[in-house]
């Protein structure tokens, strides 16, 4: 449960980065309330991730964190009009079987 609020939290954070890296330059950037709540939630992602660490062993935590890759290139792909190939959709289709065969094990 805790890891699953990390990956949510990061993906959040991250989606939120990008929005903010819609700004006019790097500073404005910086200070857009986006990337602020980014970071903000993104820092909070880890502190999620830390607290998983005590419950699920890393060799089973970290590579679950790659379902995180699926979802953003689908948020990617509806929110910000990213390319979503055959090729791509391939490899997303690897990393979750790879996730599921892990979670089984």
């Amino acid at each position: 449960m805790i890891l699953a609020a990390a990956i949510i939290t990061s993906m959040a954070g991250q989606t939120l980065l990008k929005g903010g890296a819609g700004a006019t330059d790097f500073i404005a950037q910086l200070f857009d309330w986006r990337t602020i709540l980014g970071l903000g939630l993104y820092g909070g992602a880890a502190l999620l991730y830390i607290i998983a660490l005590r419950r699920i062993p890393m060799s089973v935590a970290l590579p679950c964190t790659a379902i995180s890759y699926v979802a953003i290139a689908l948020i990617g792909h509806f929110a910000f009009g990213e390319a979503l190939g055959l090729q791509h959709a391939a490899a997303l289709a690897l990393i979750c079987t790879g996730v599921v065969l892990l979670a089984l094990a």
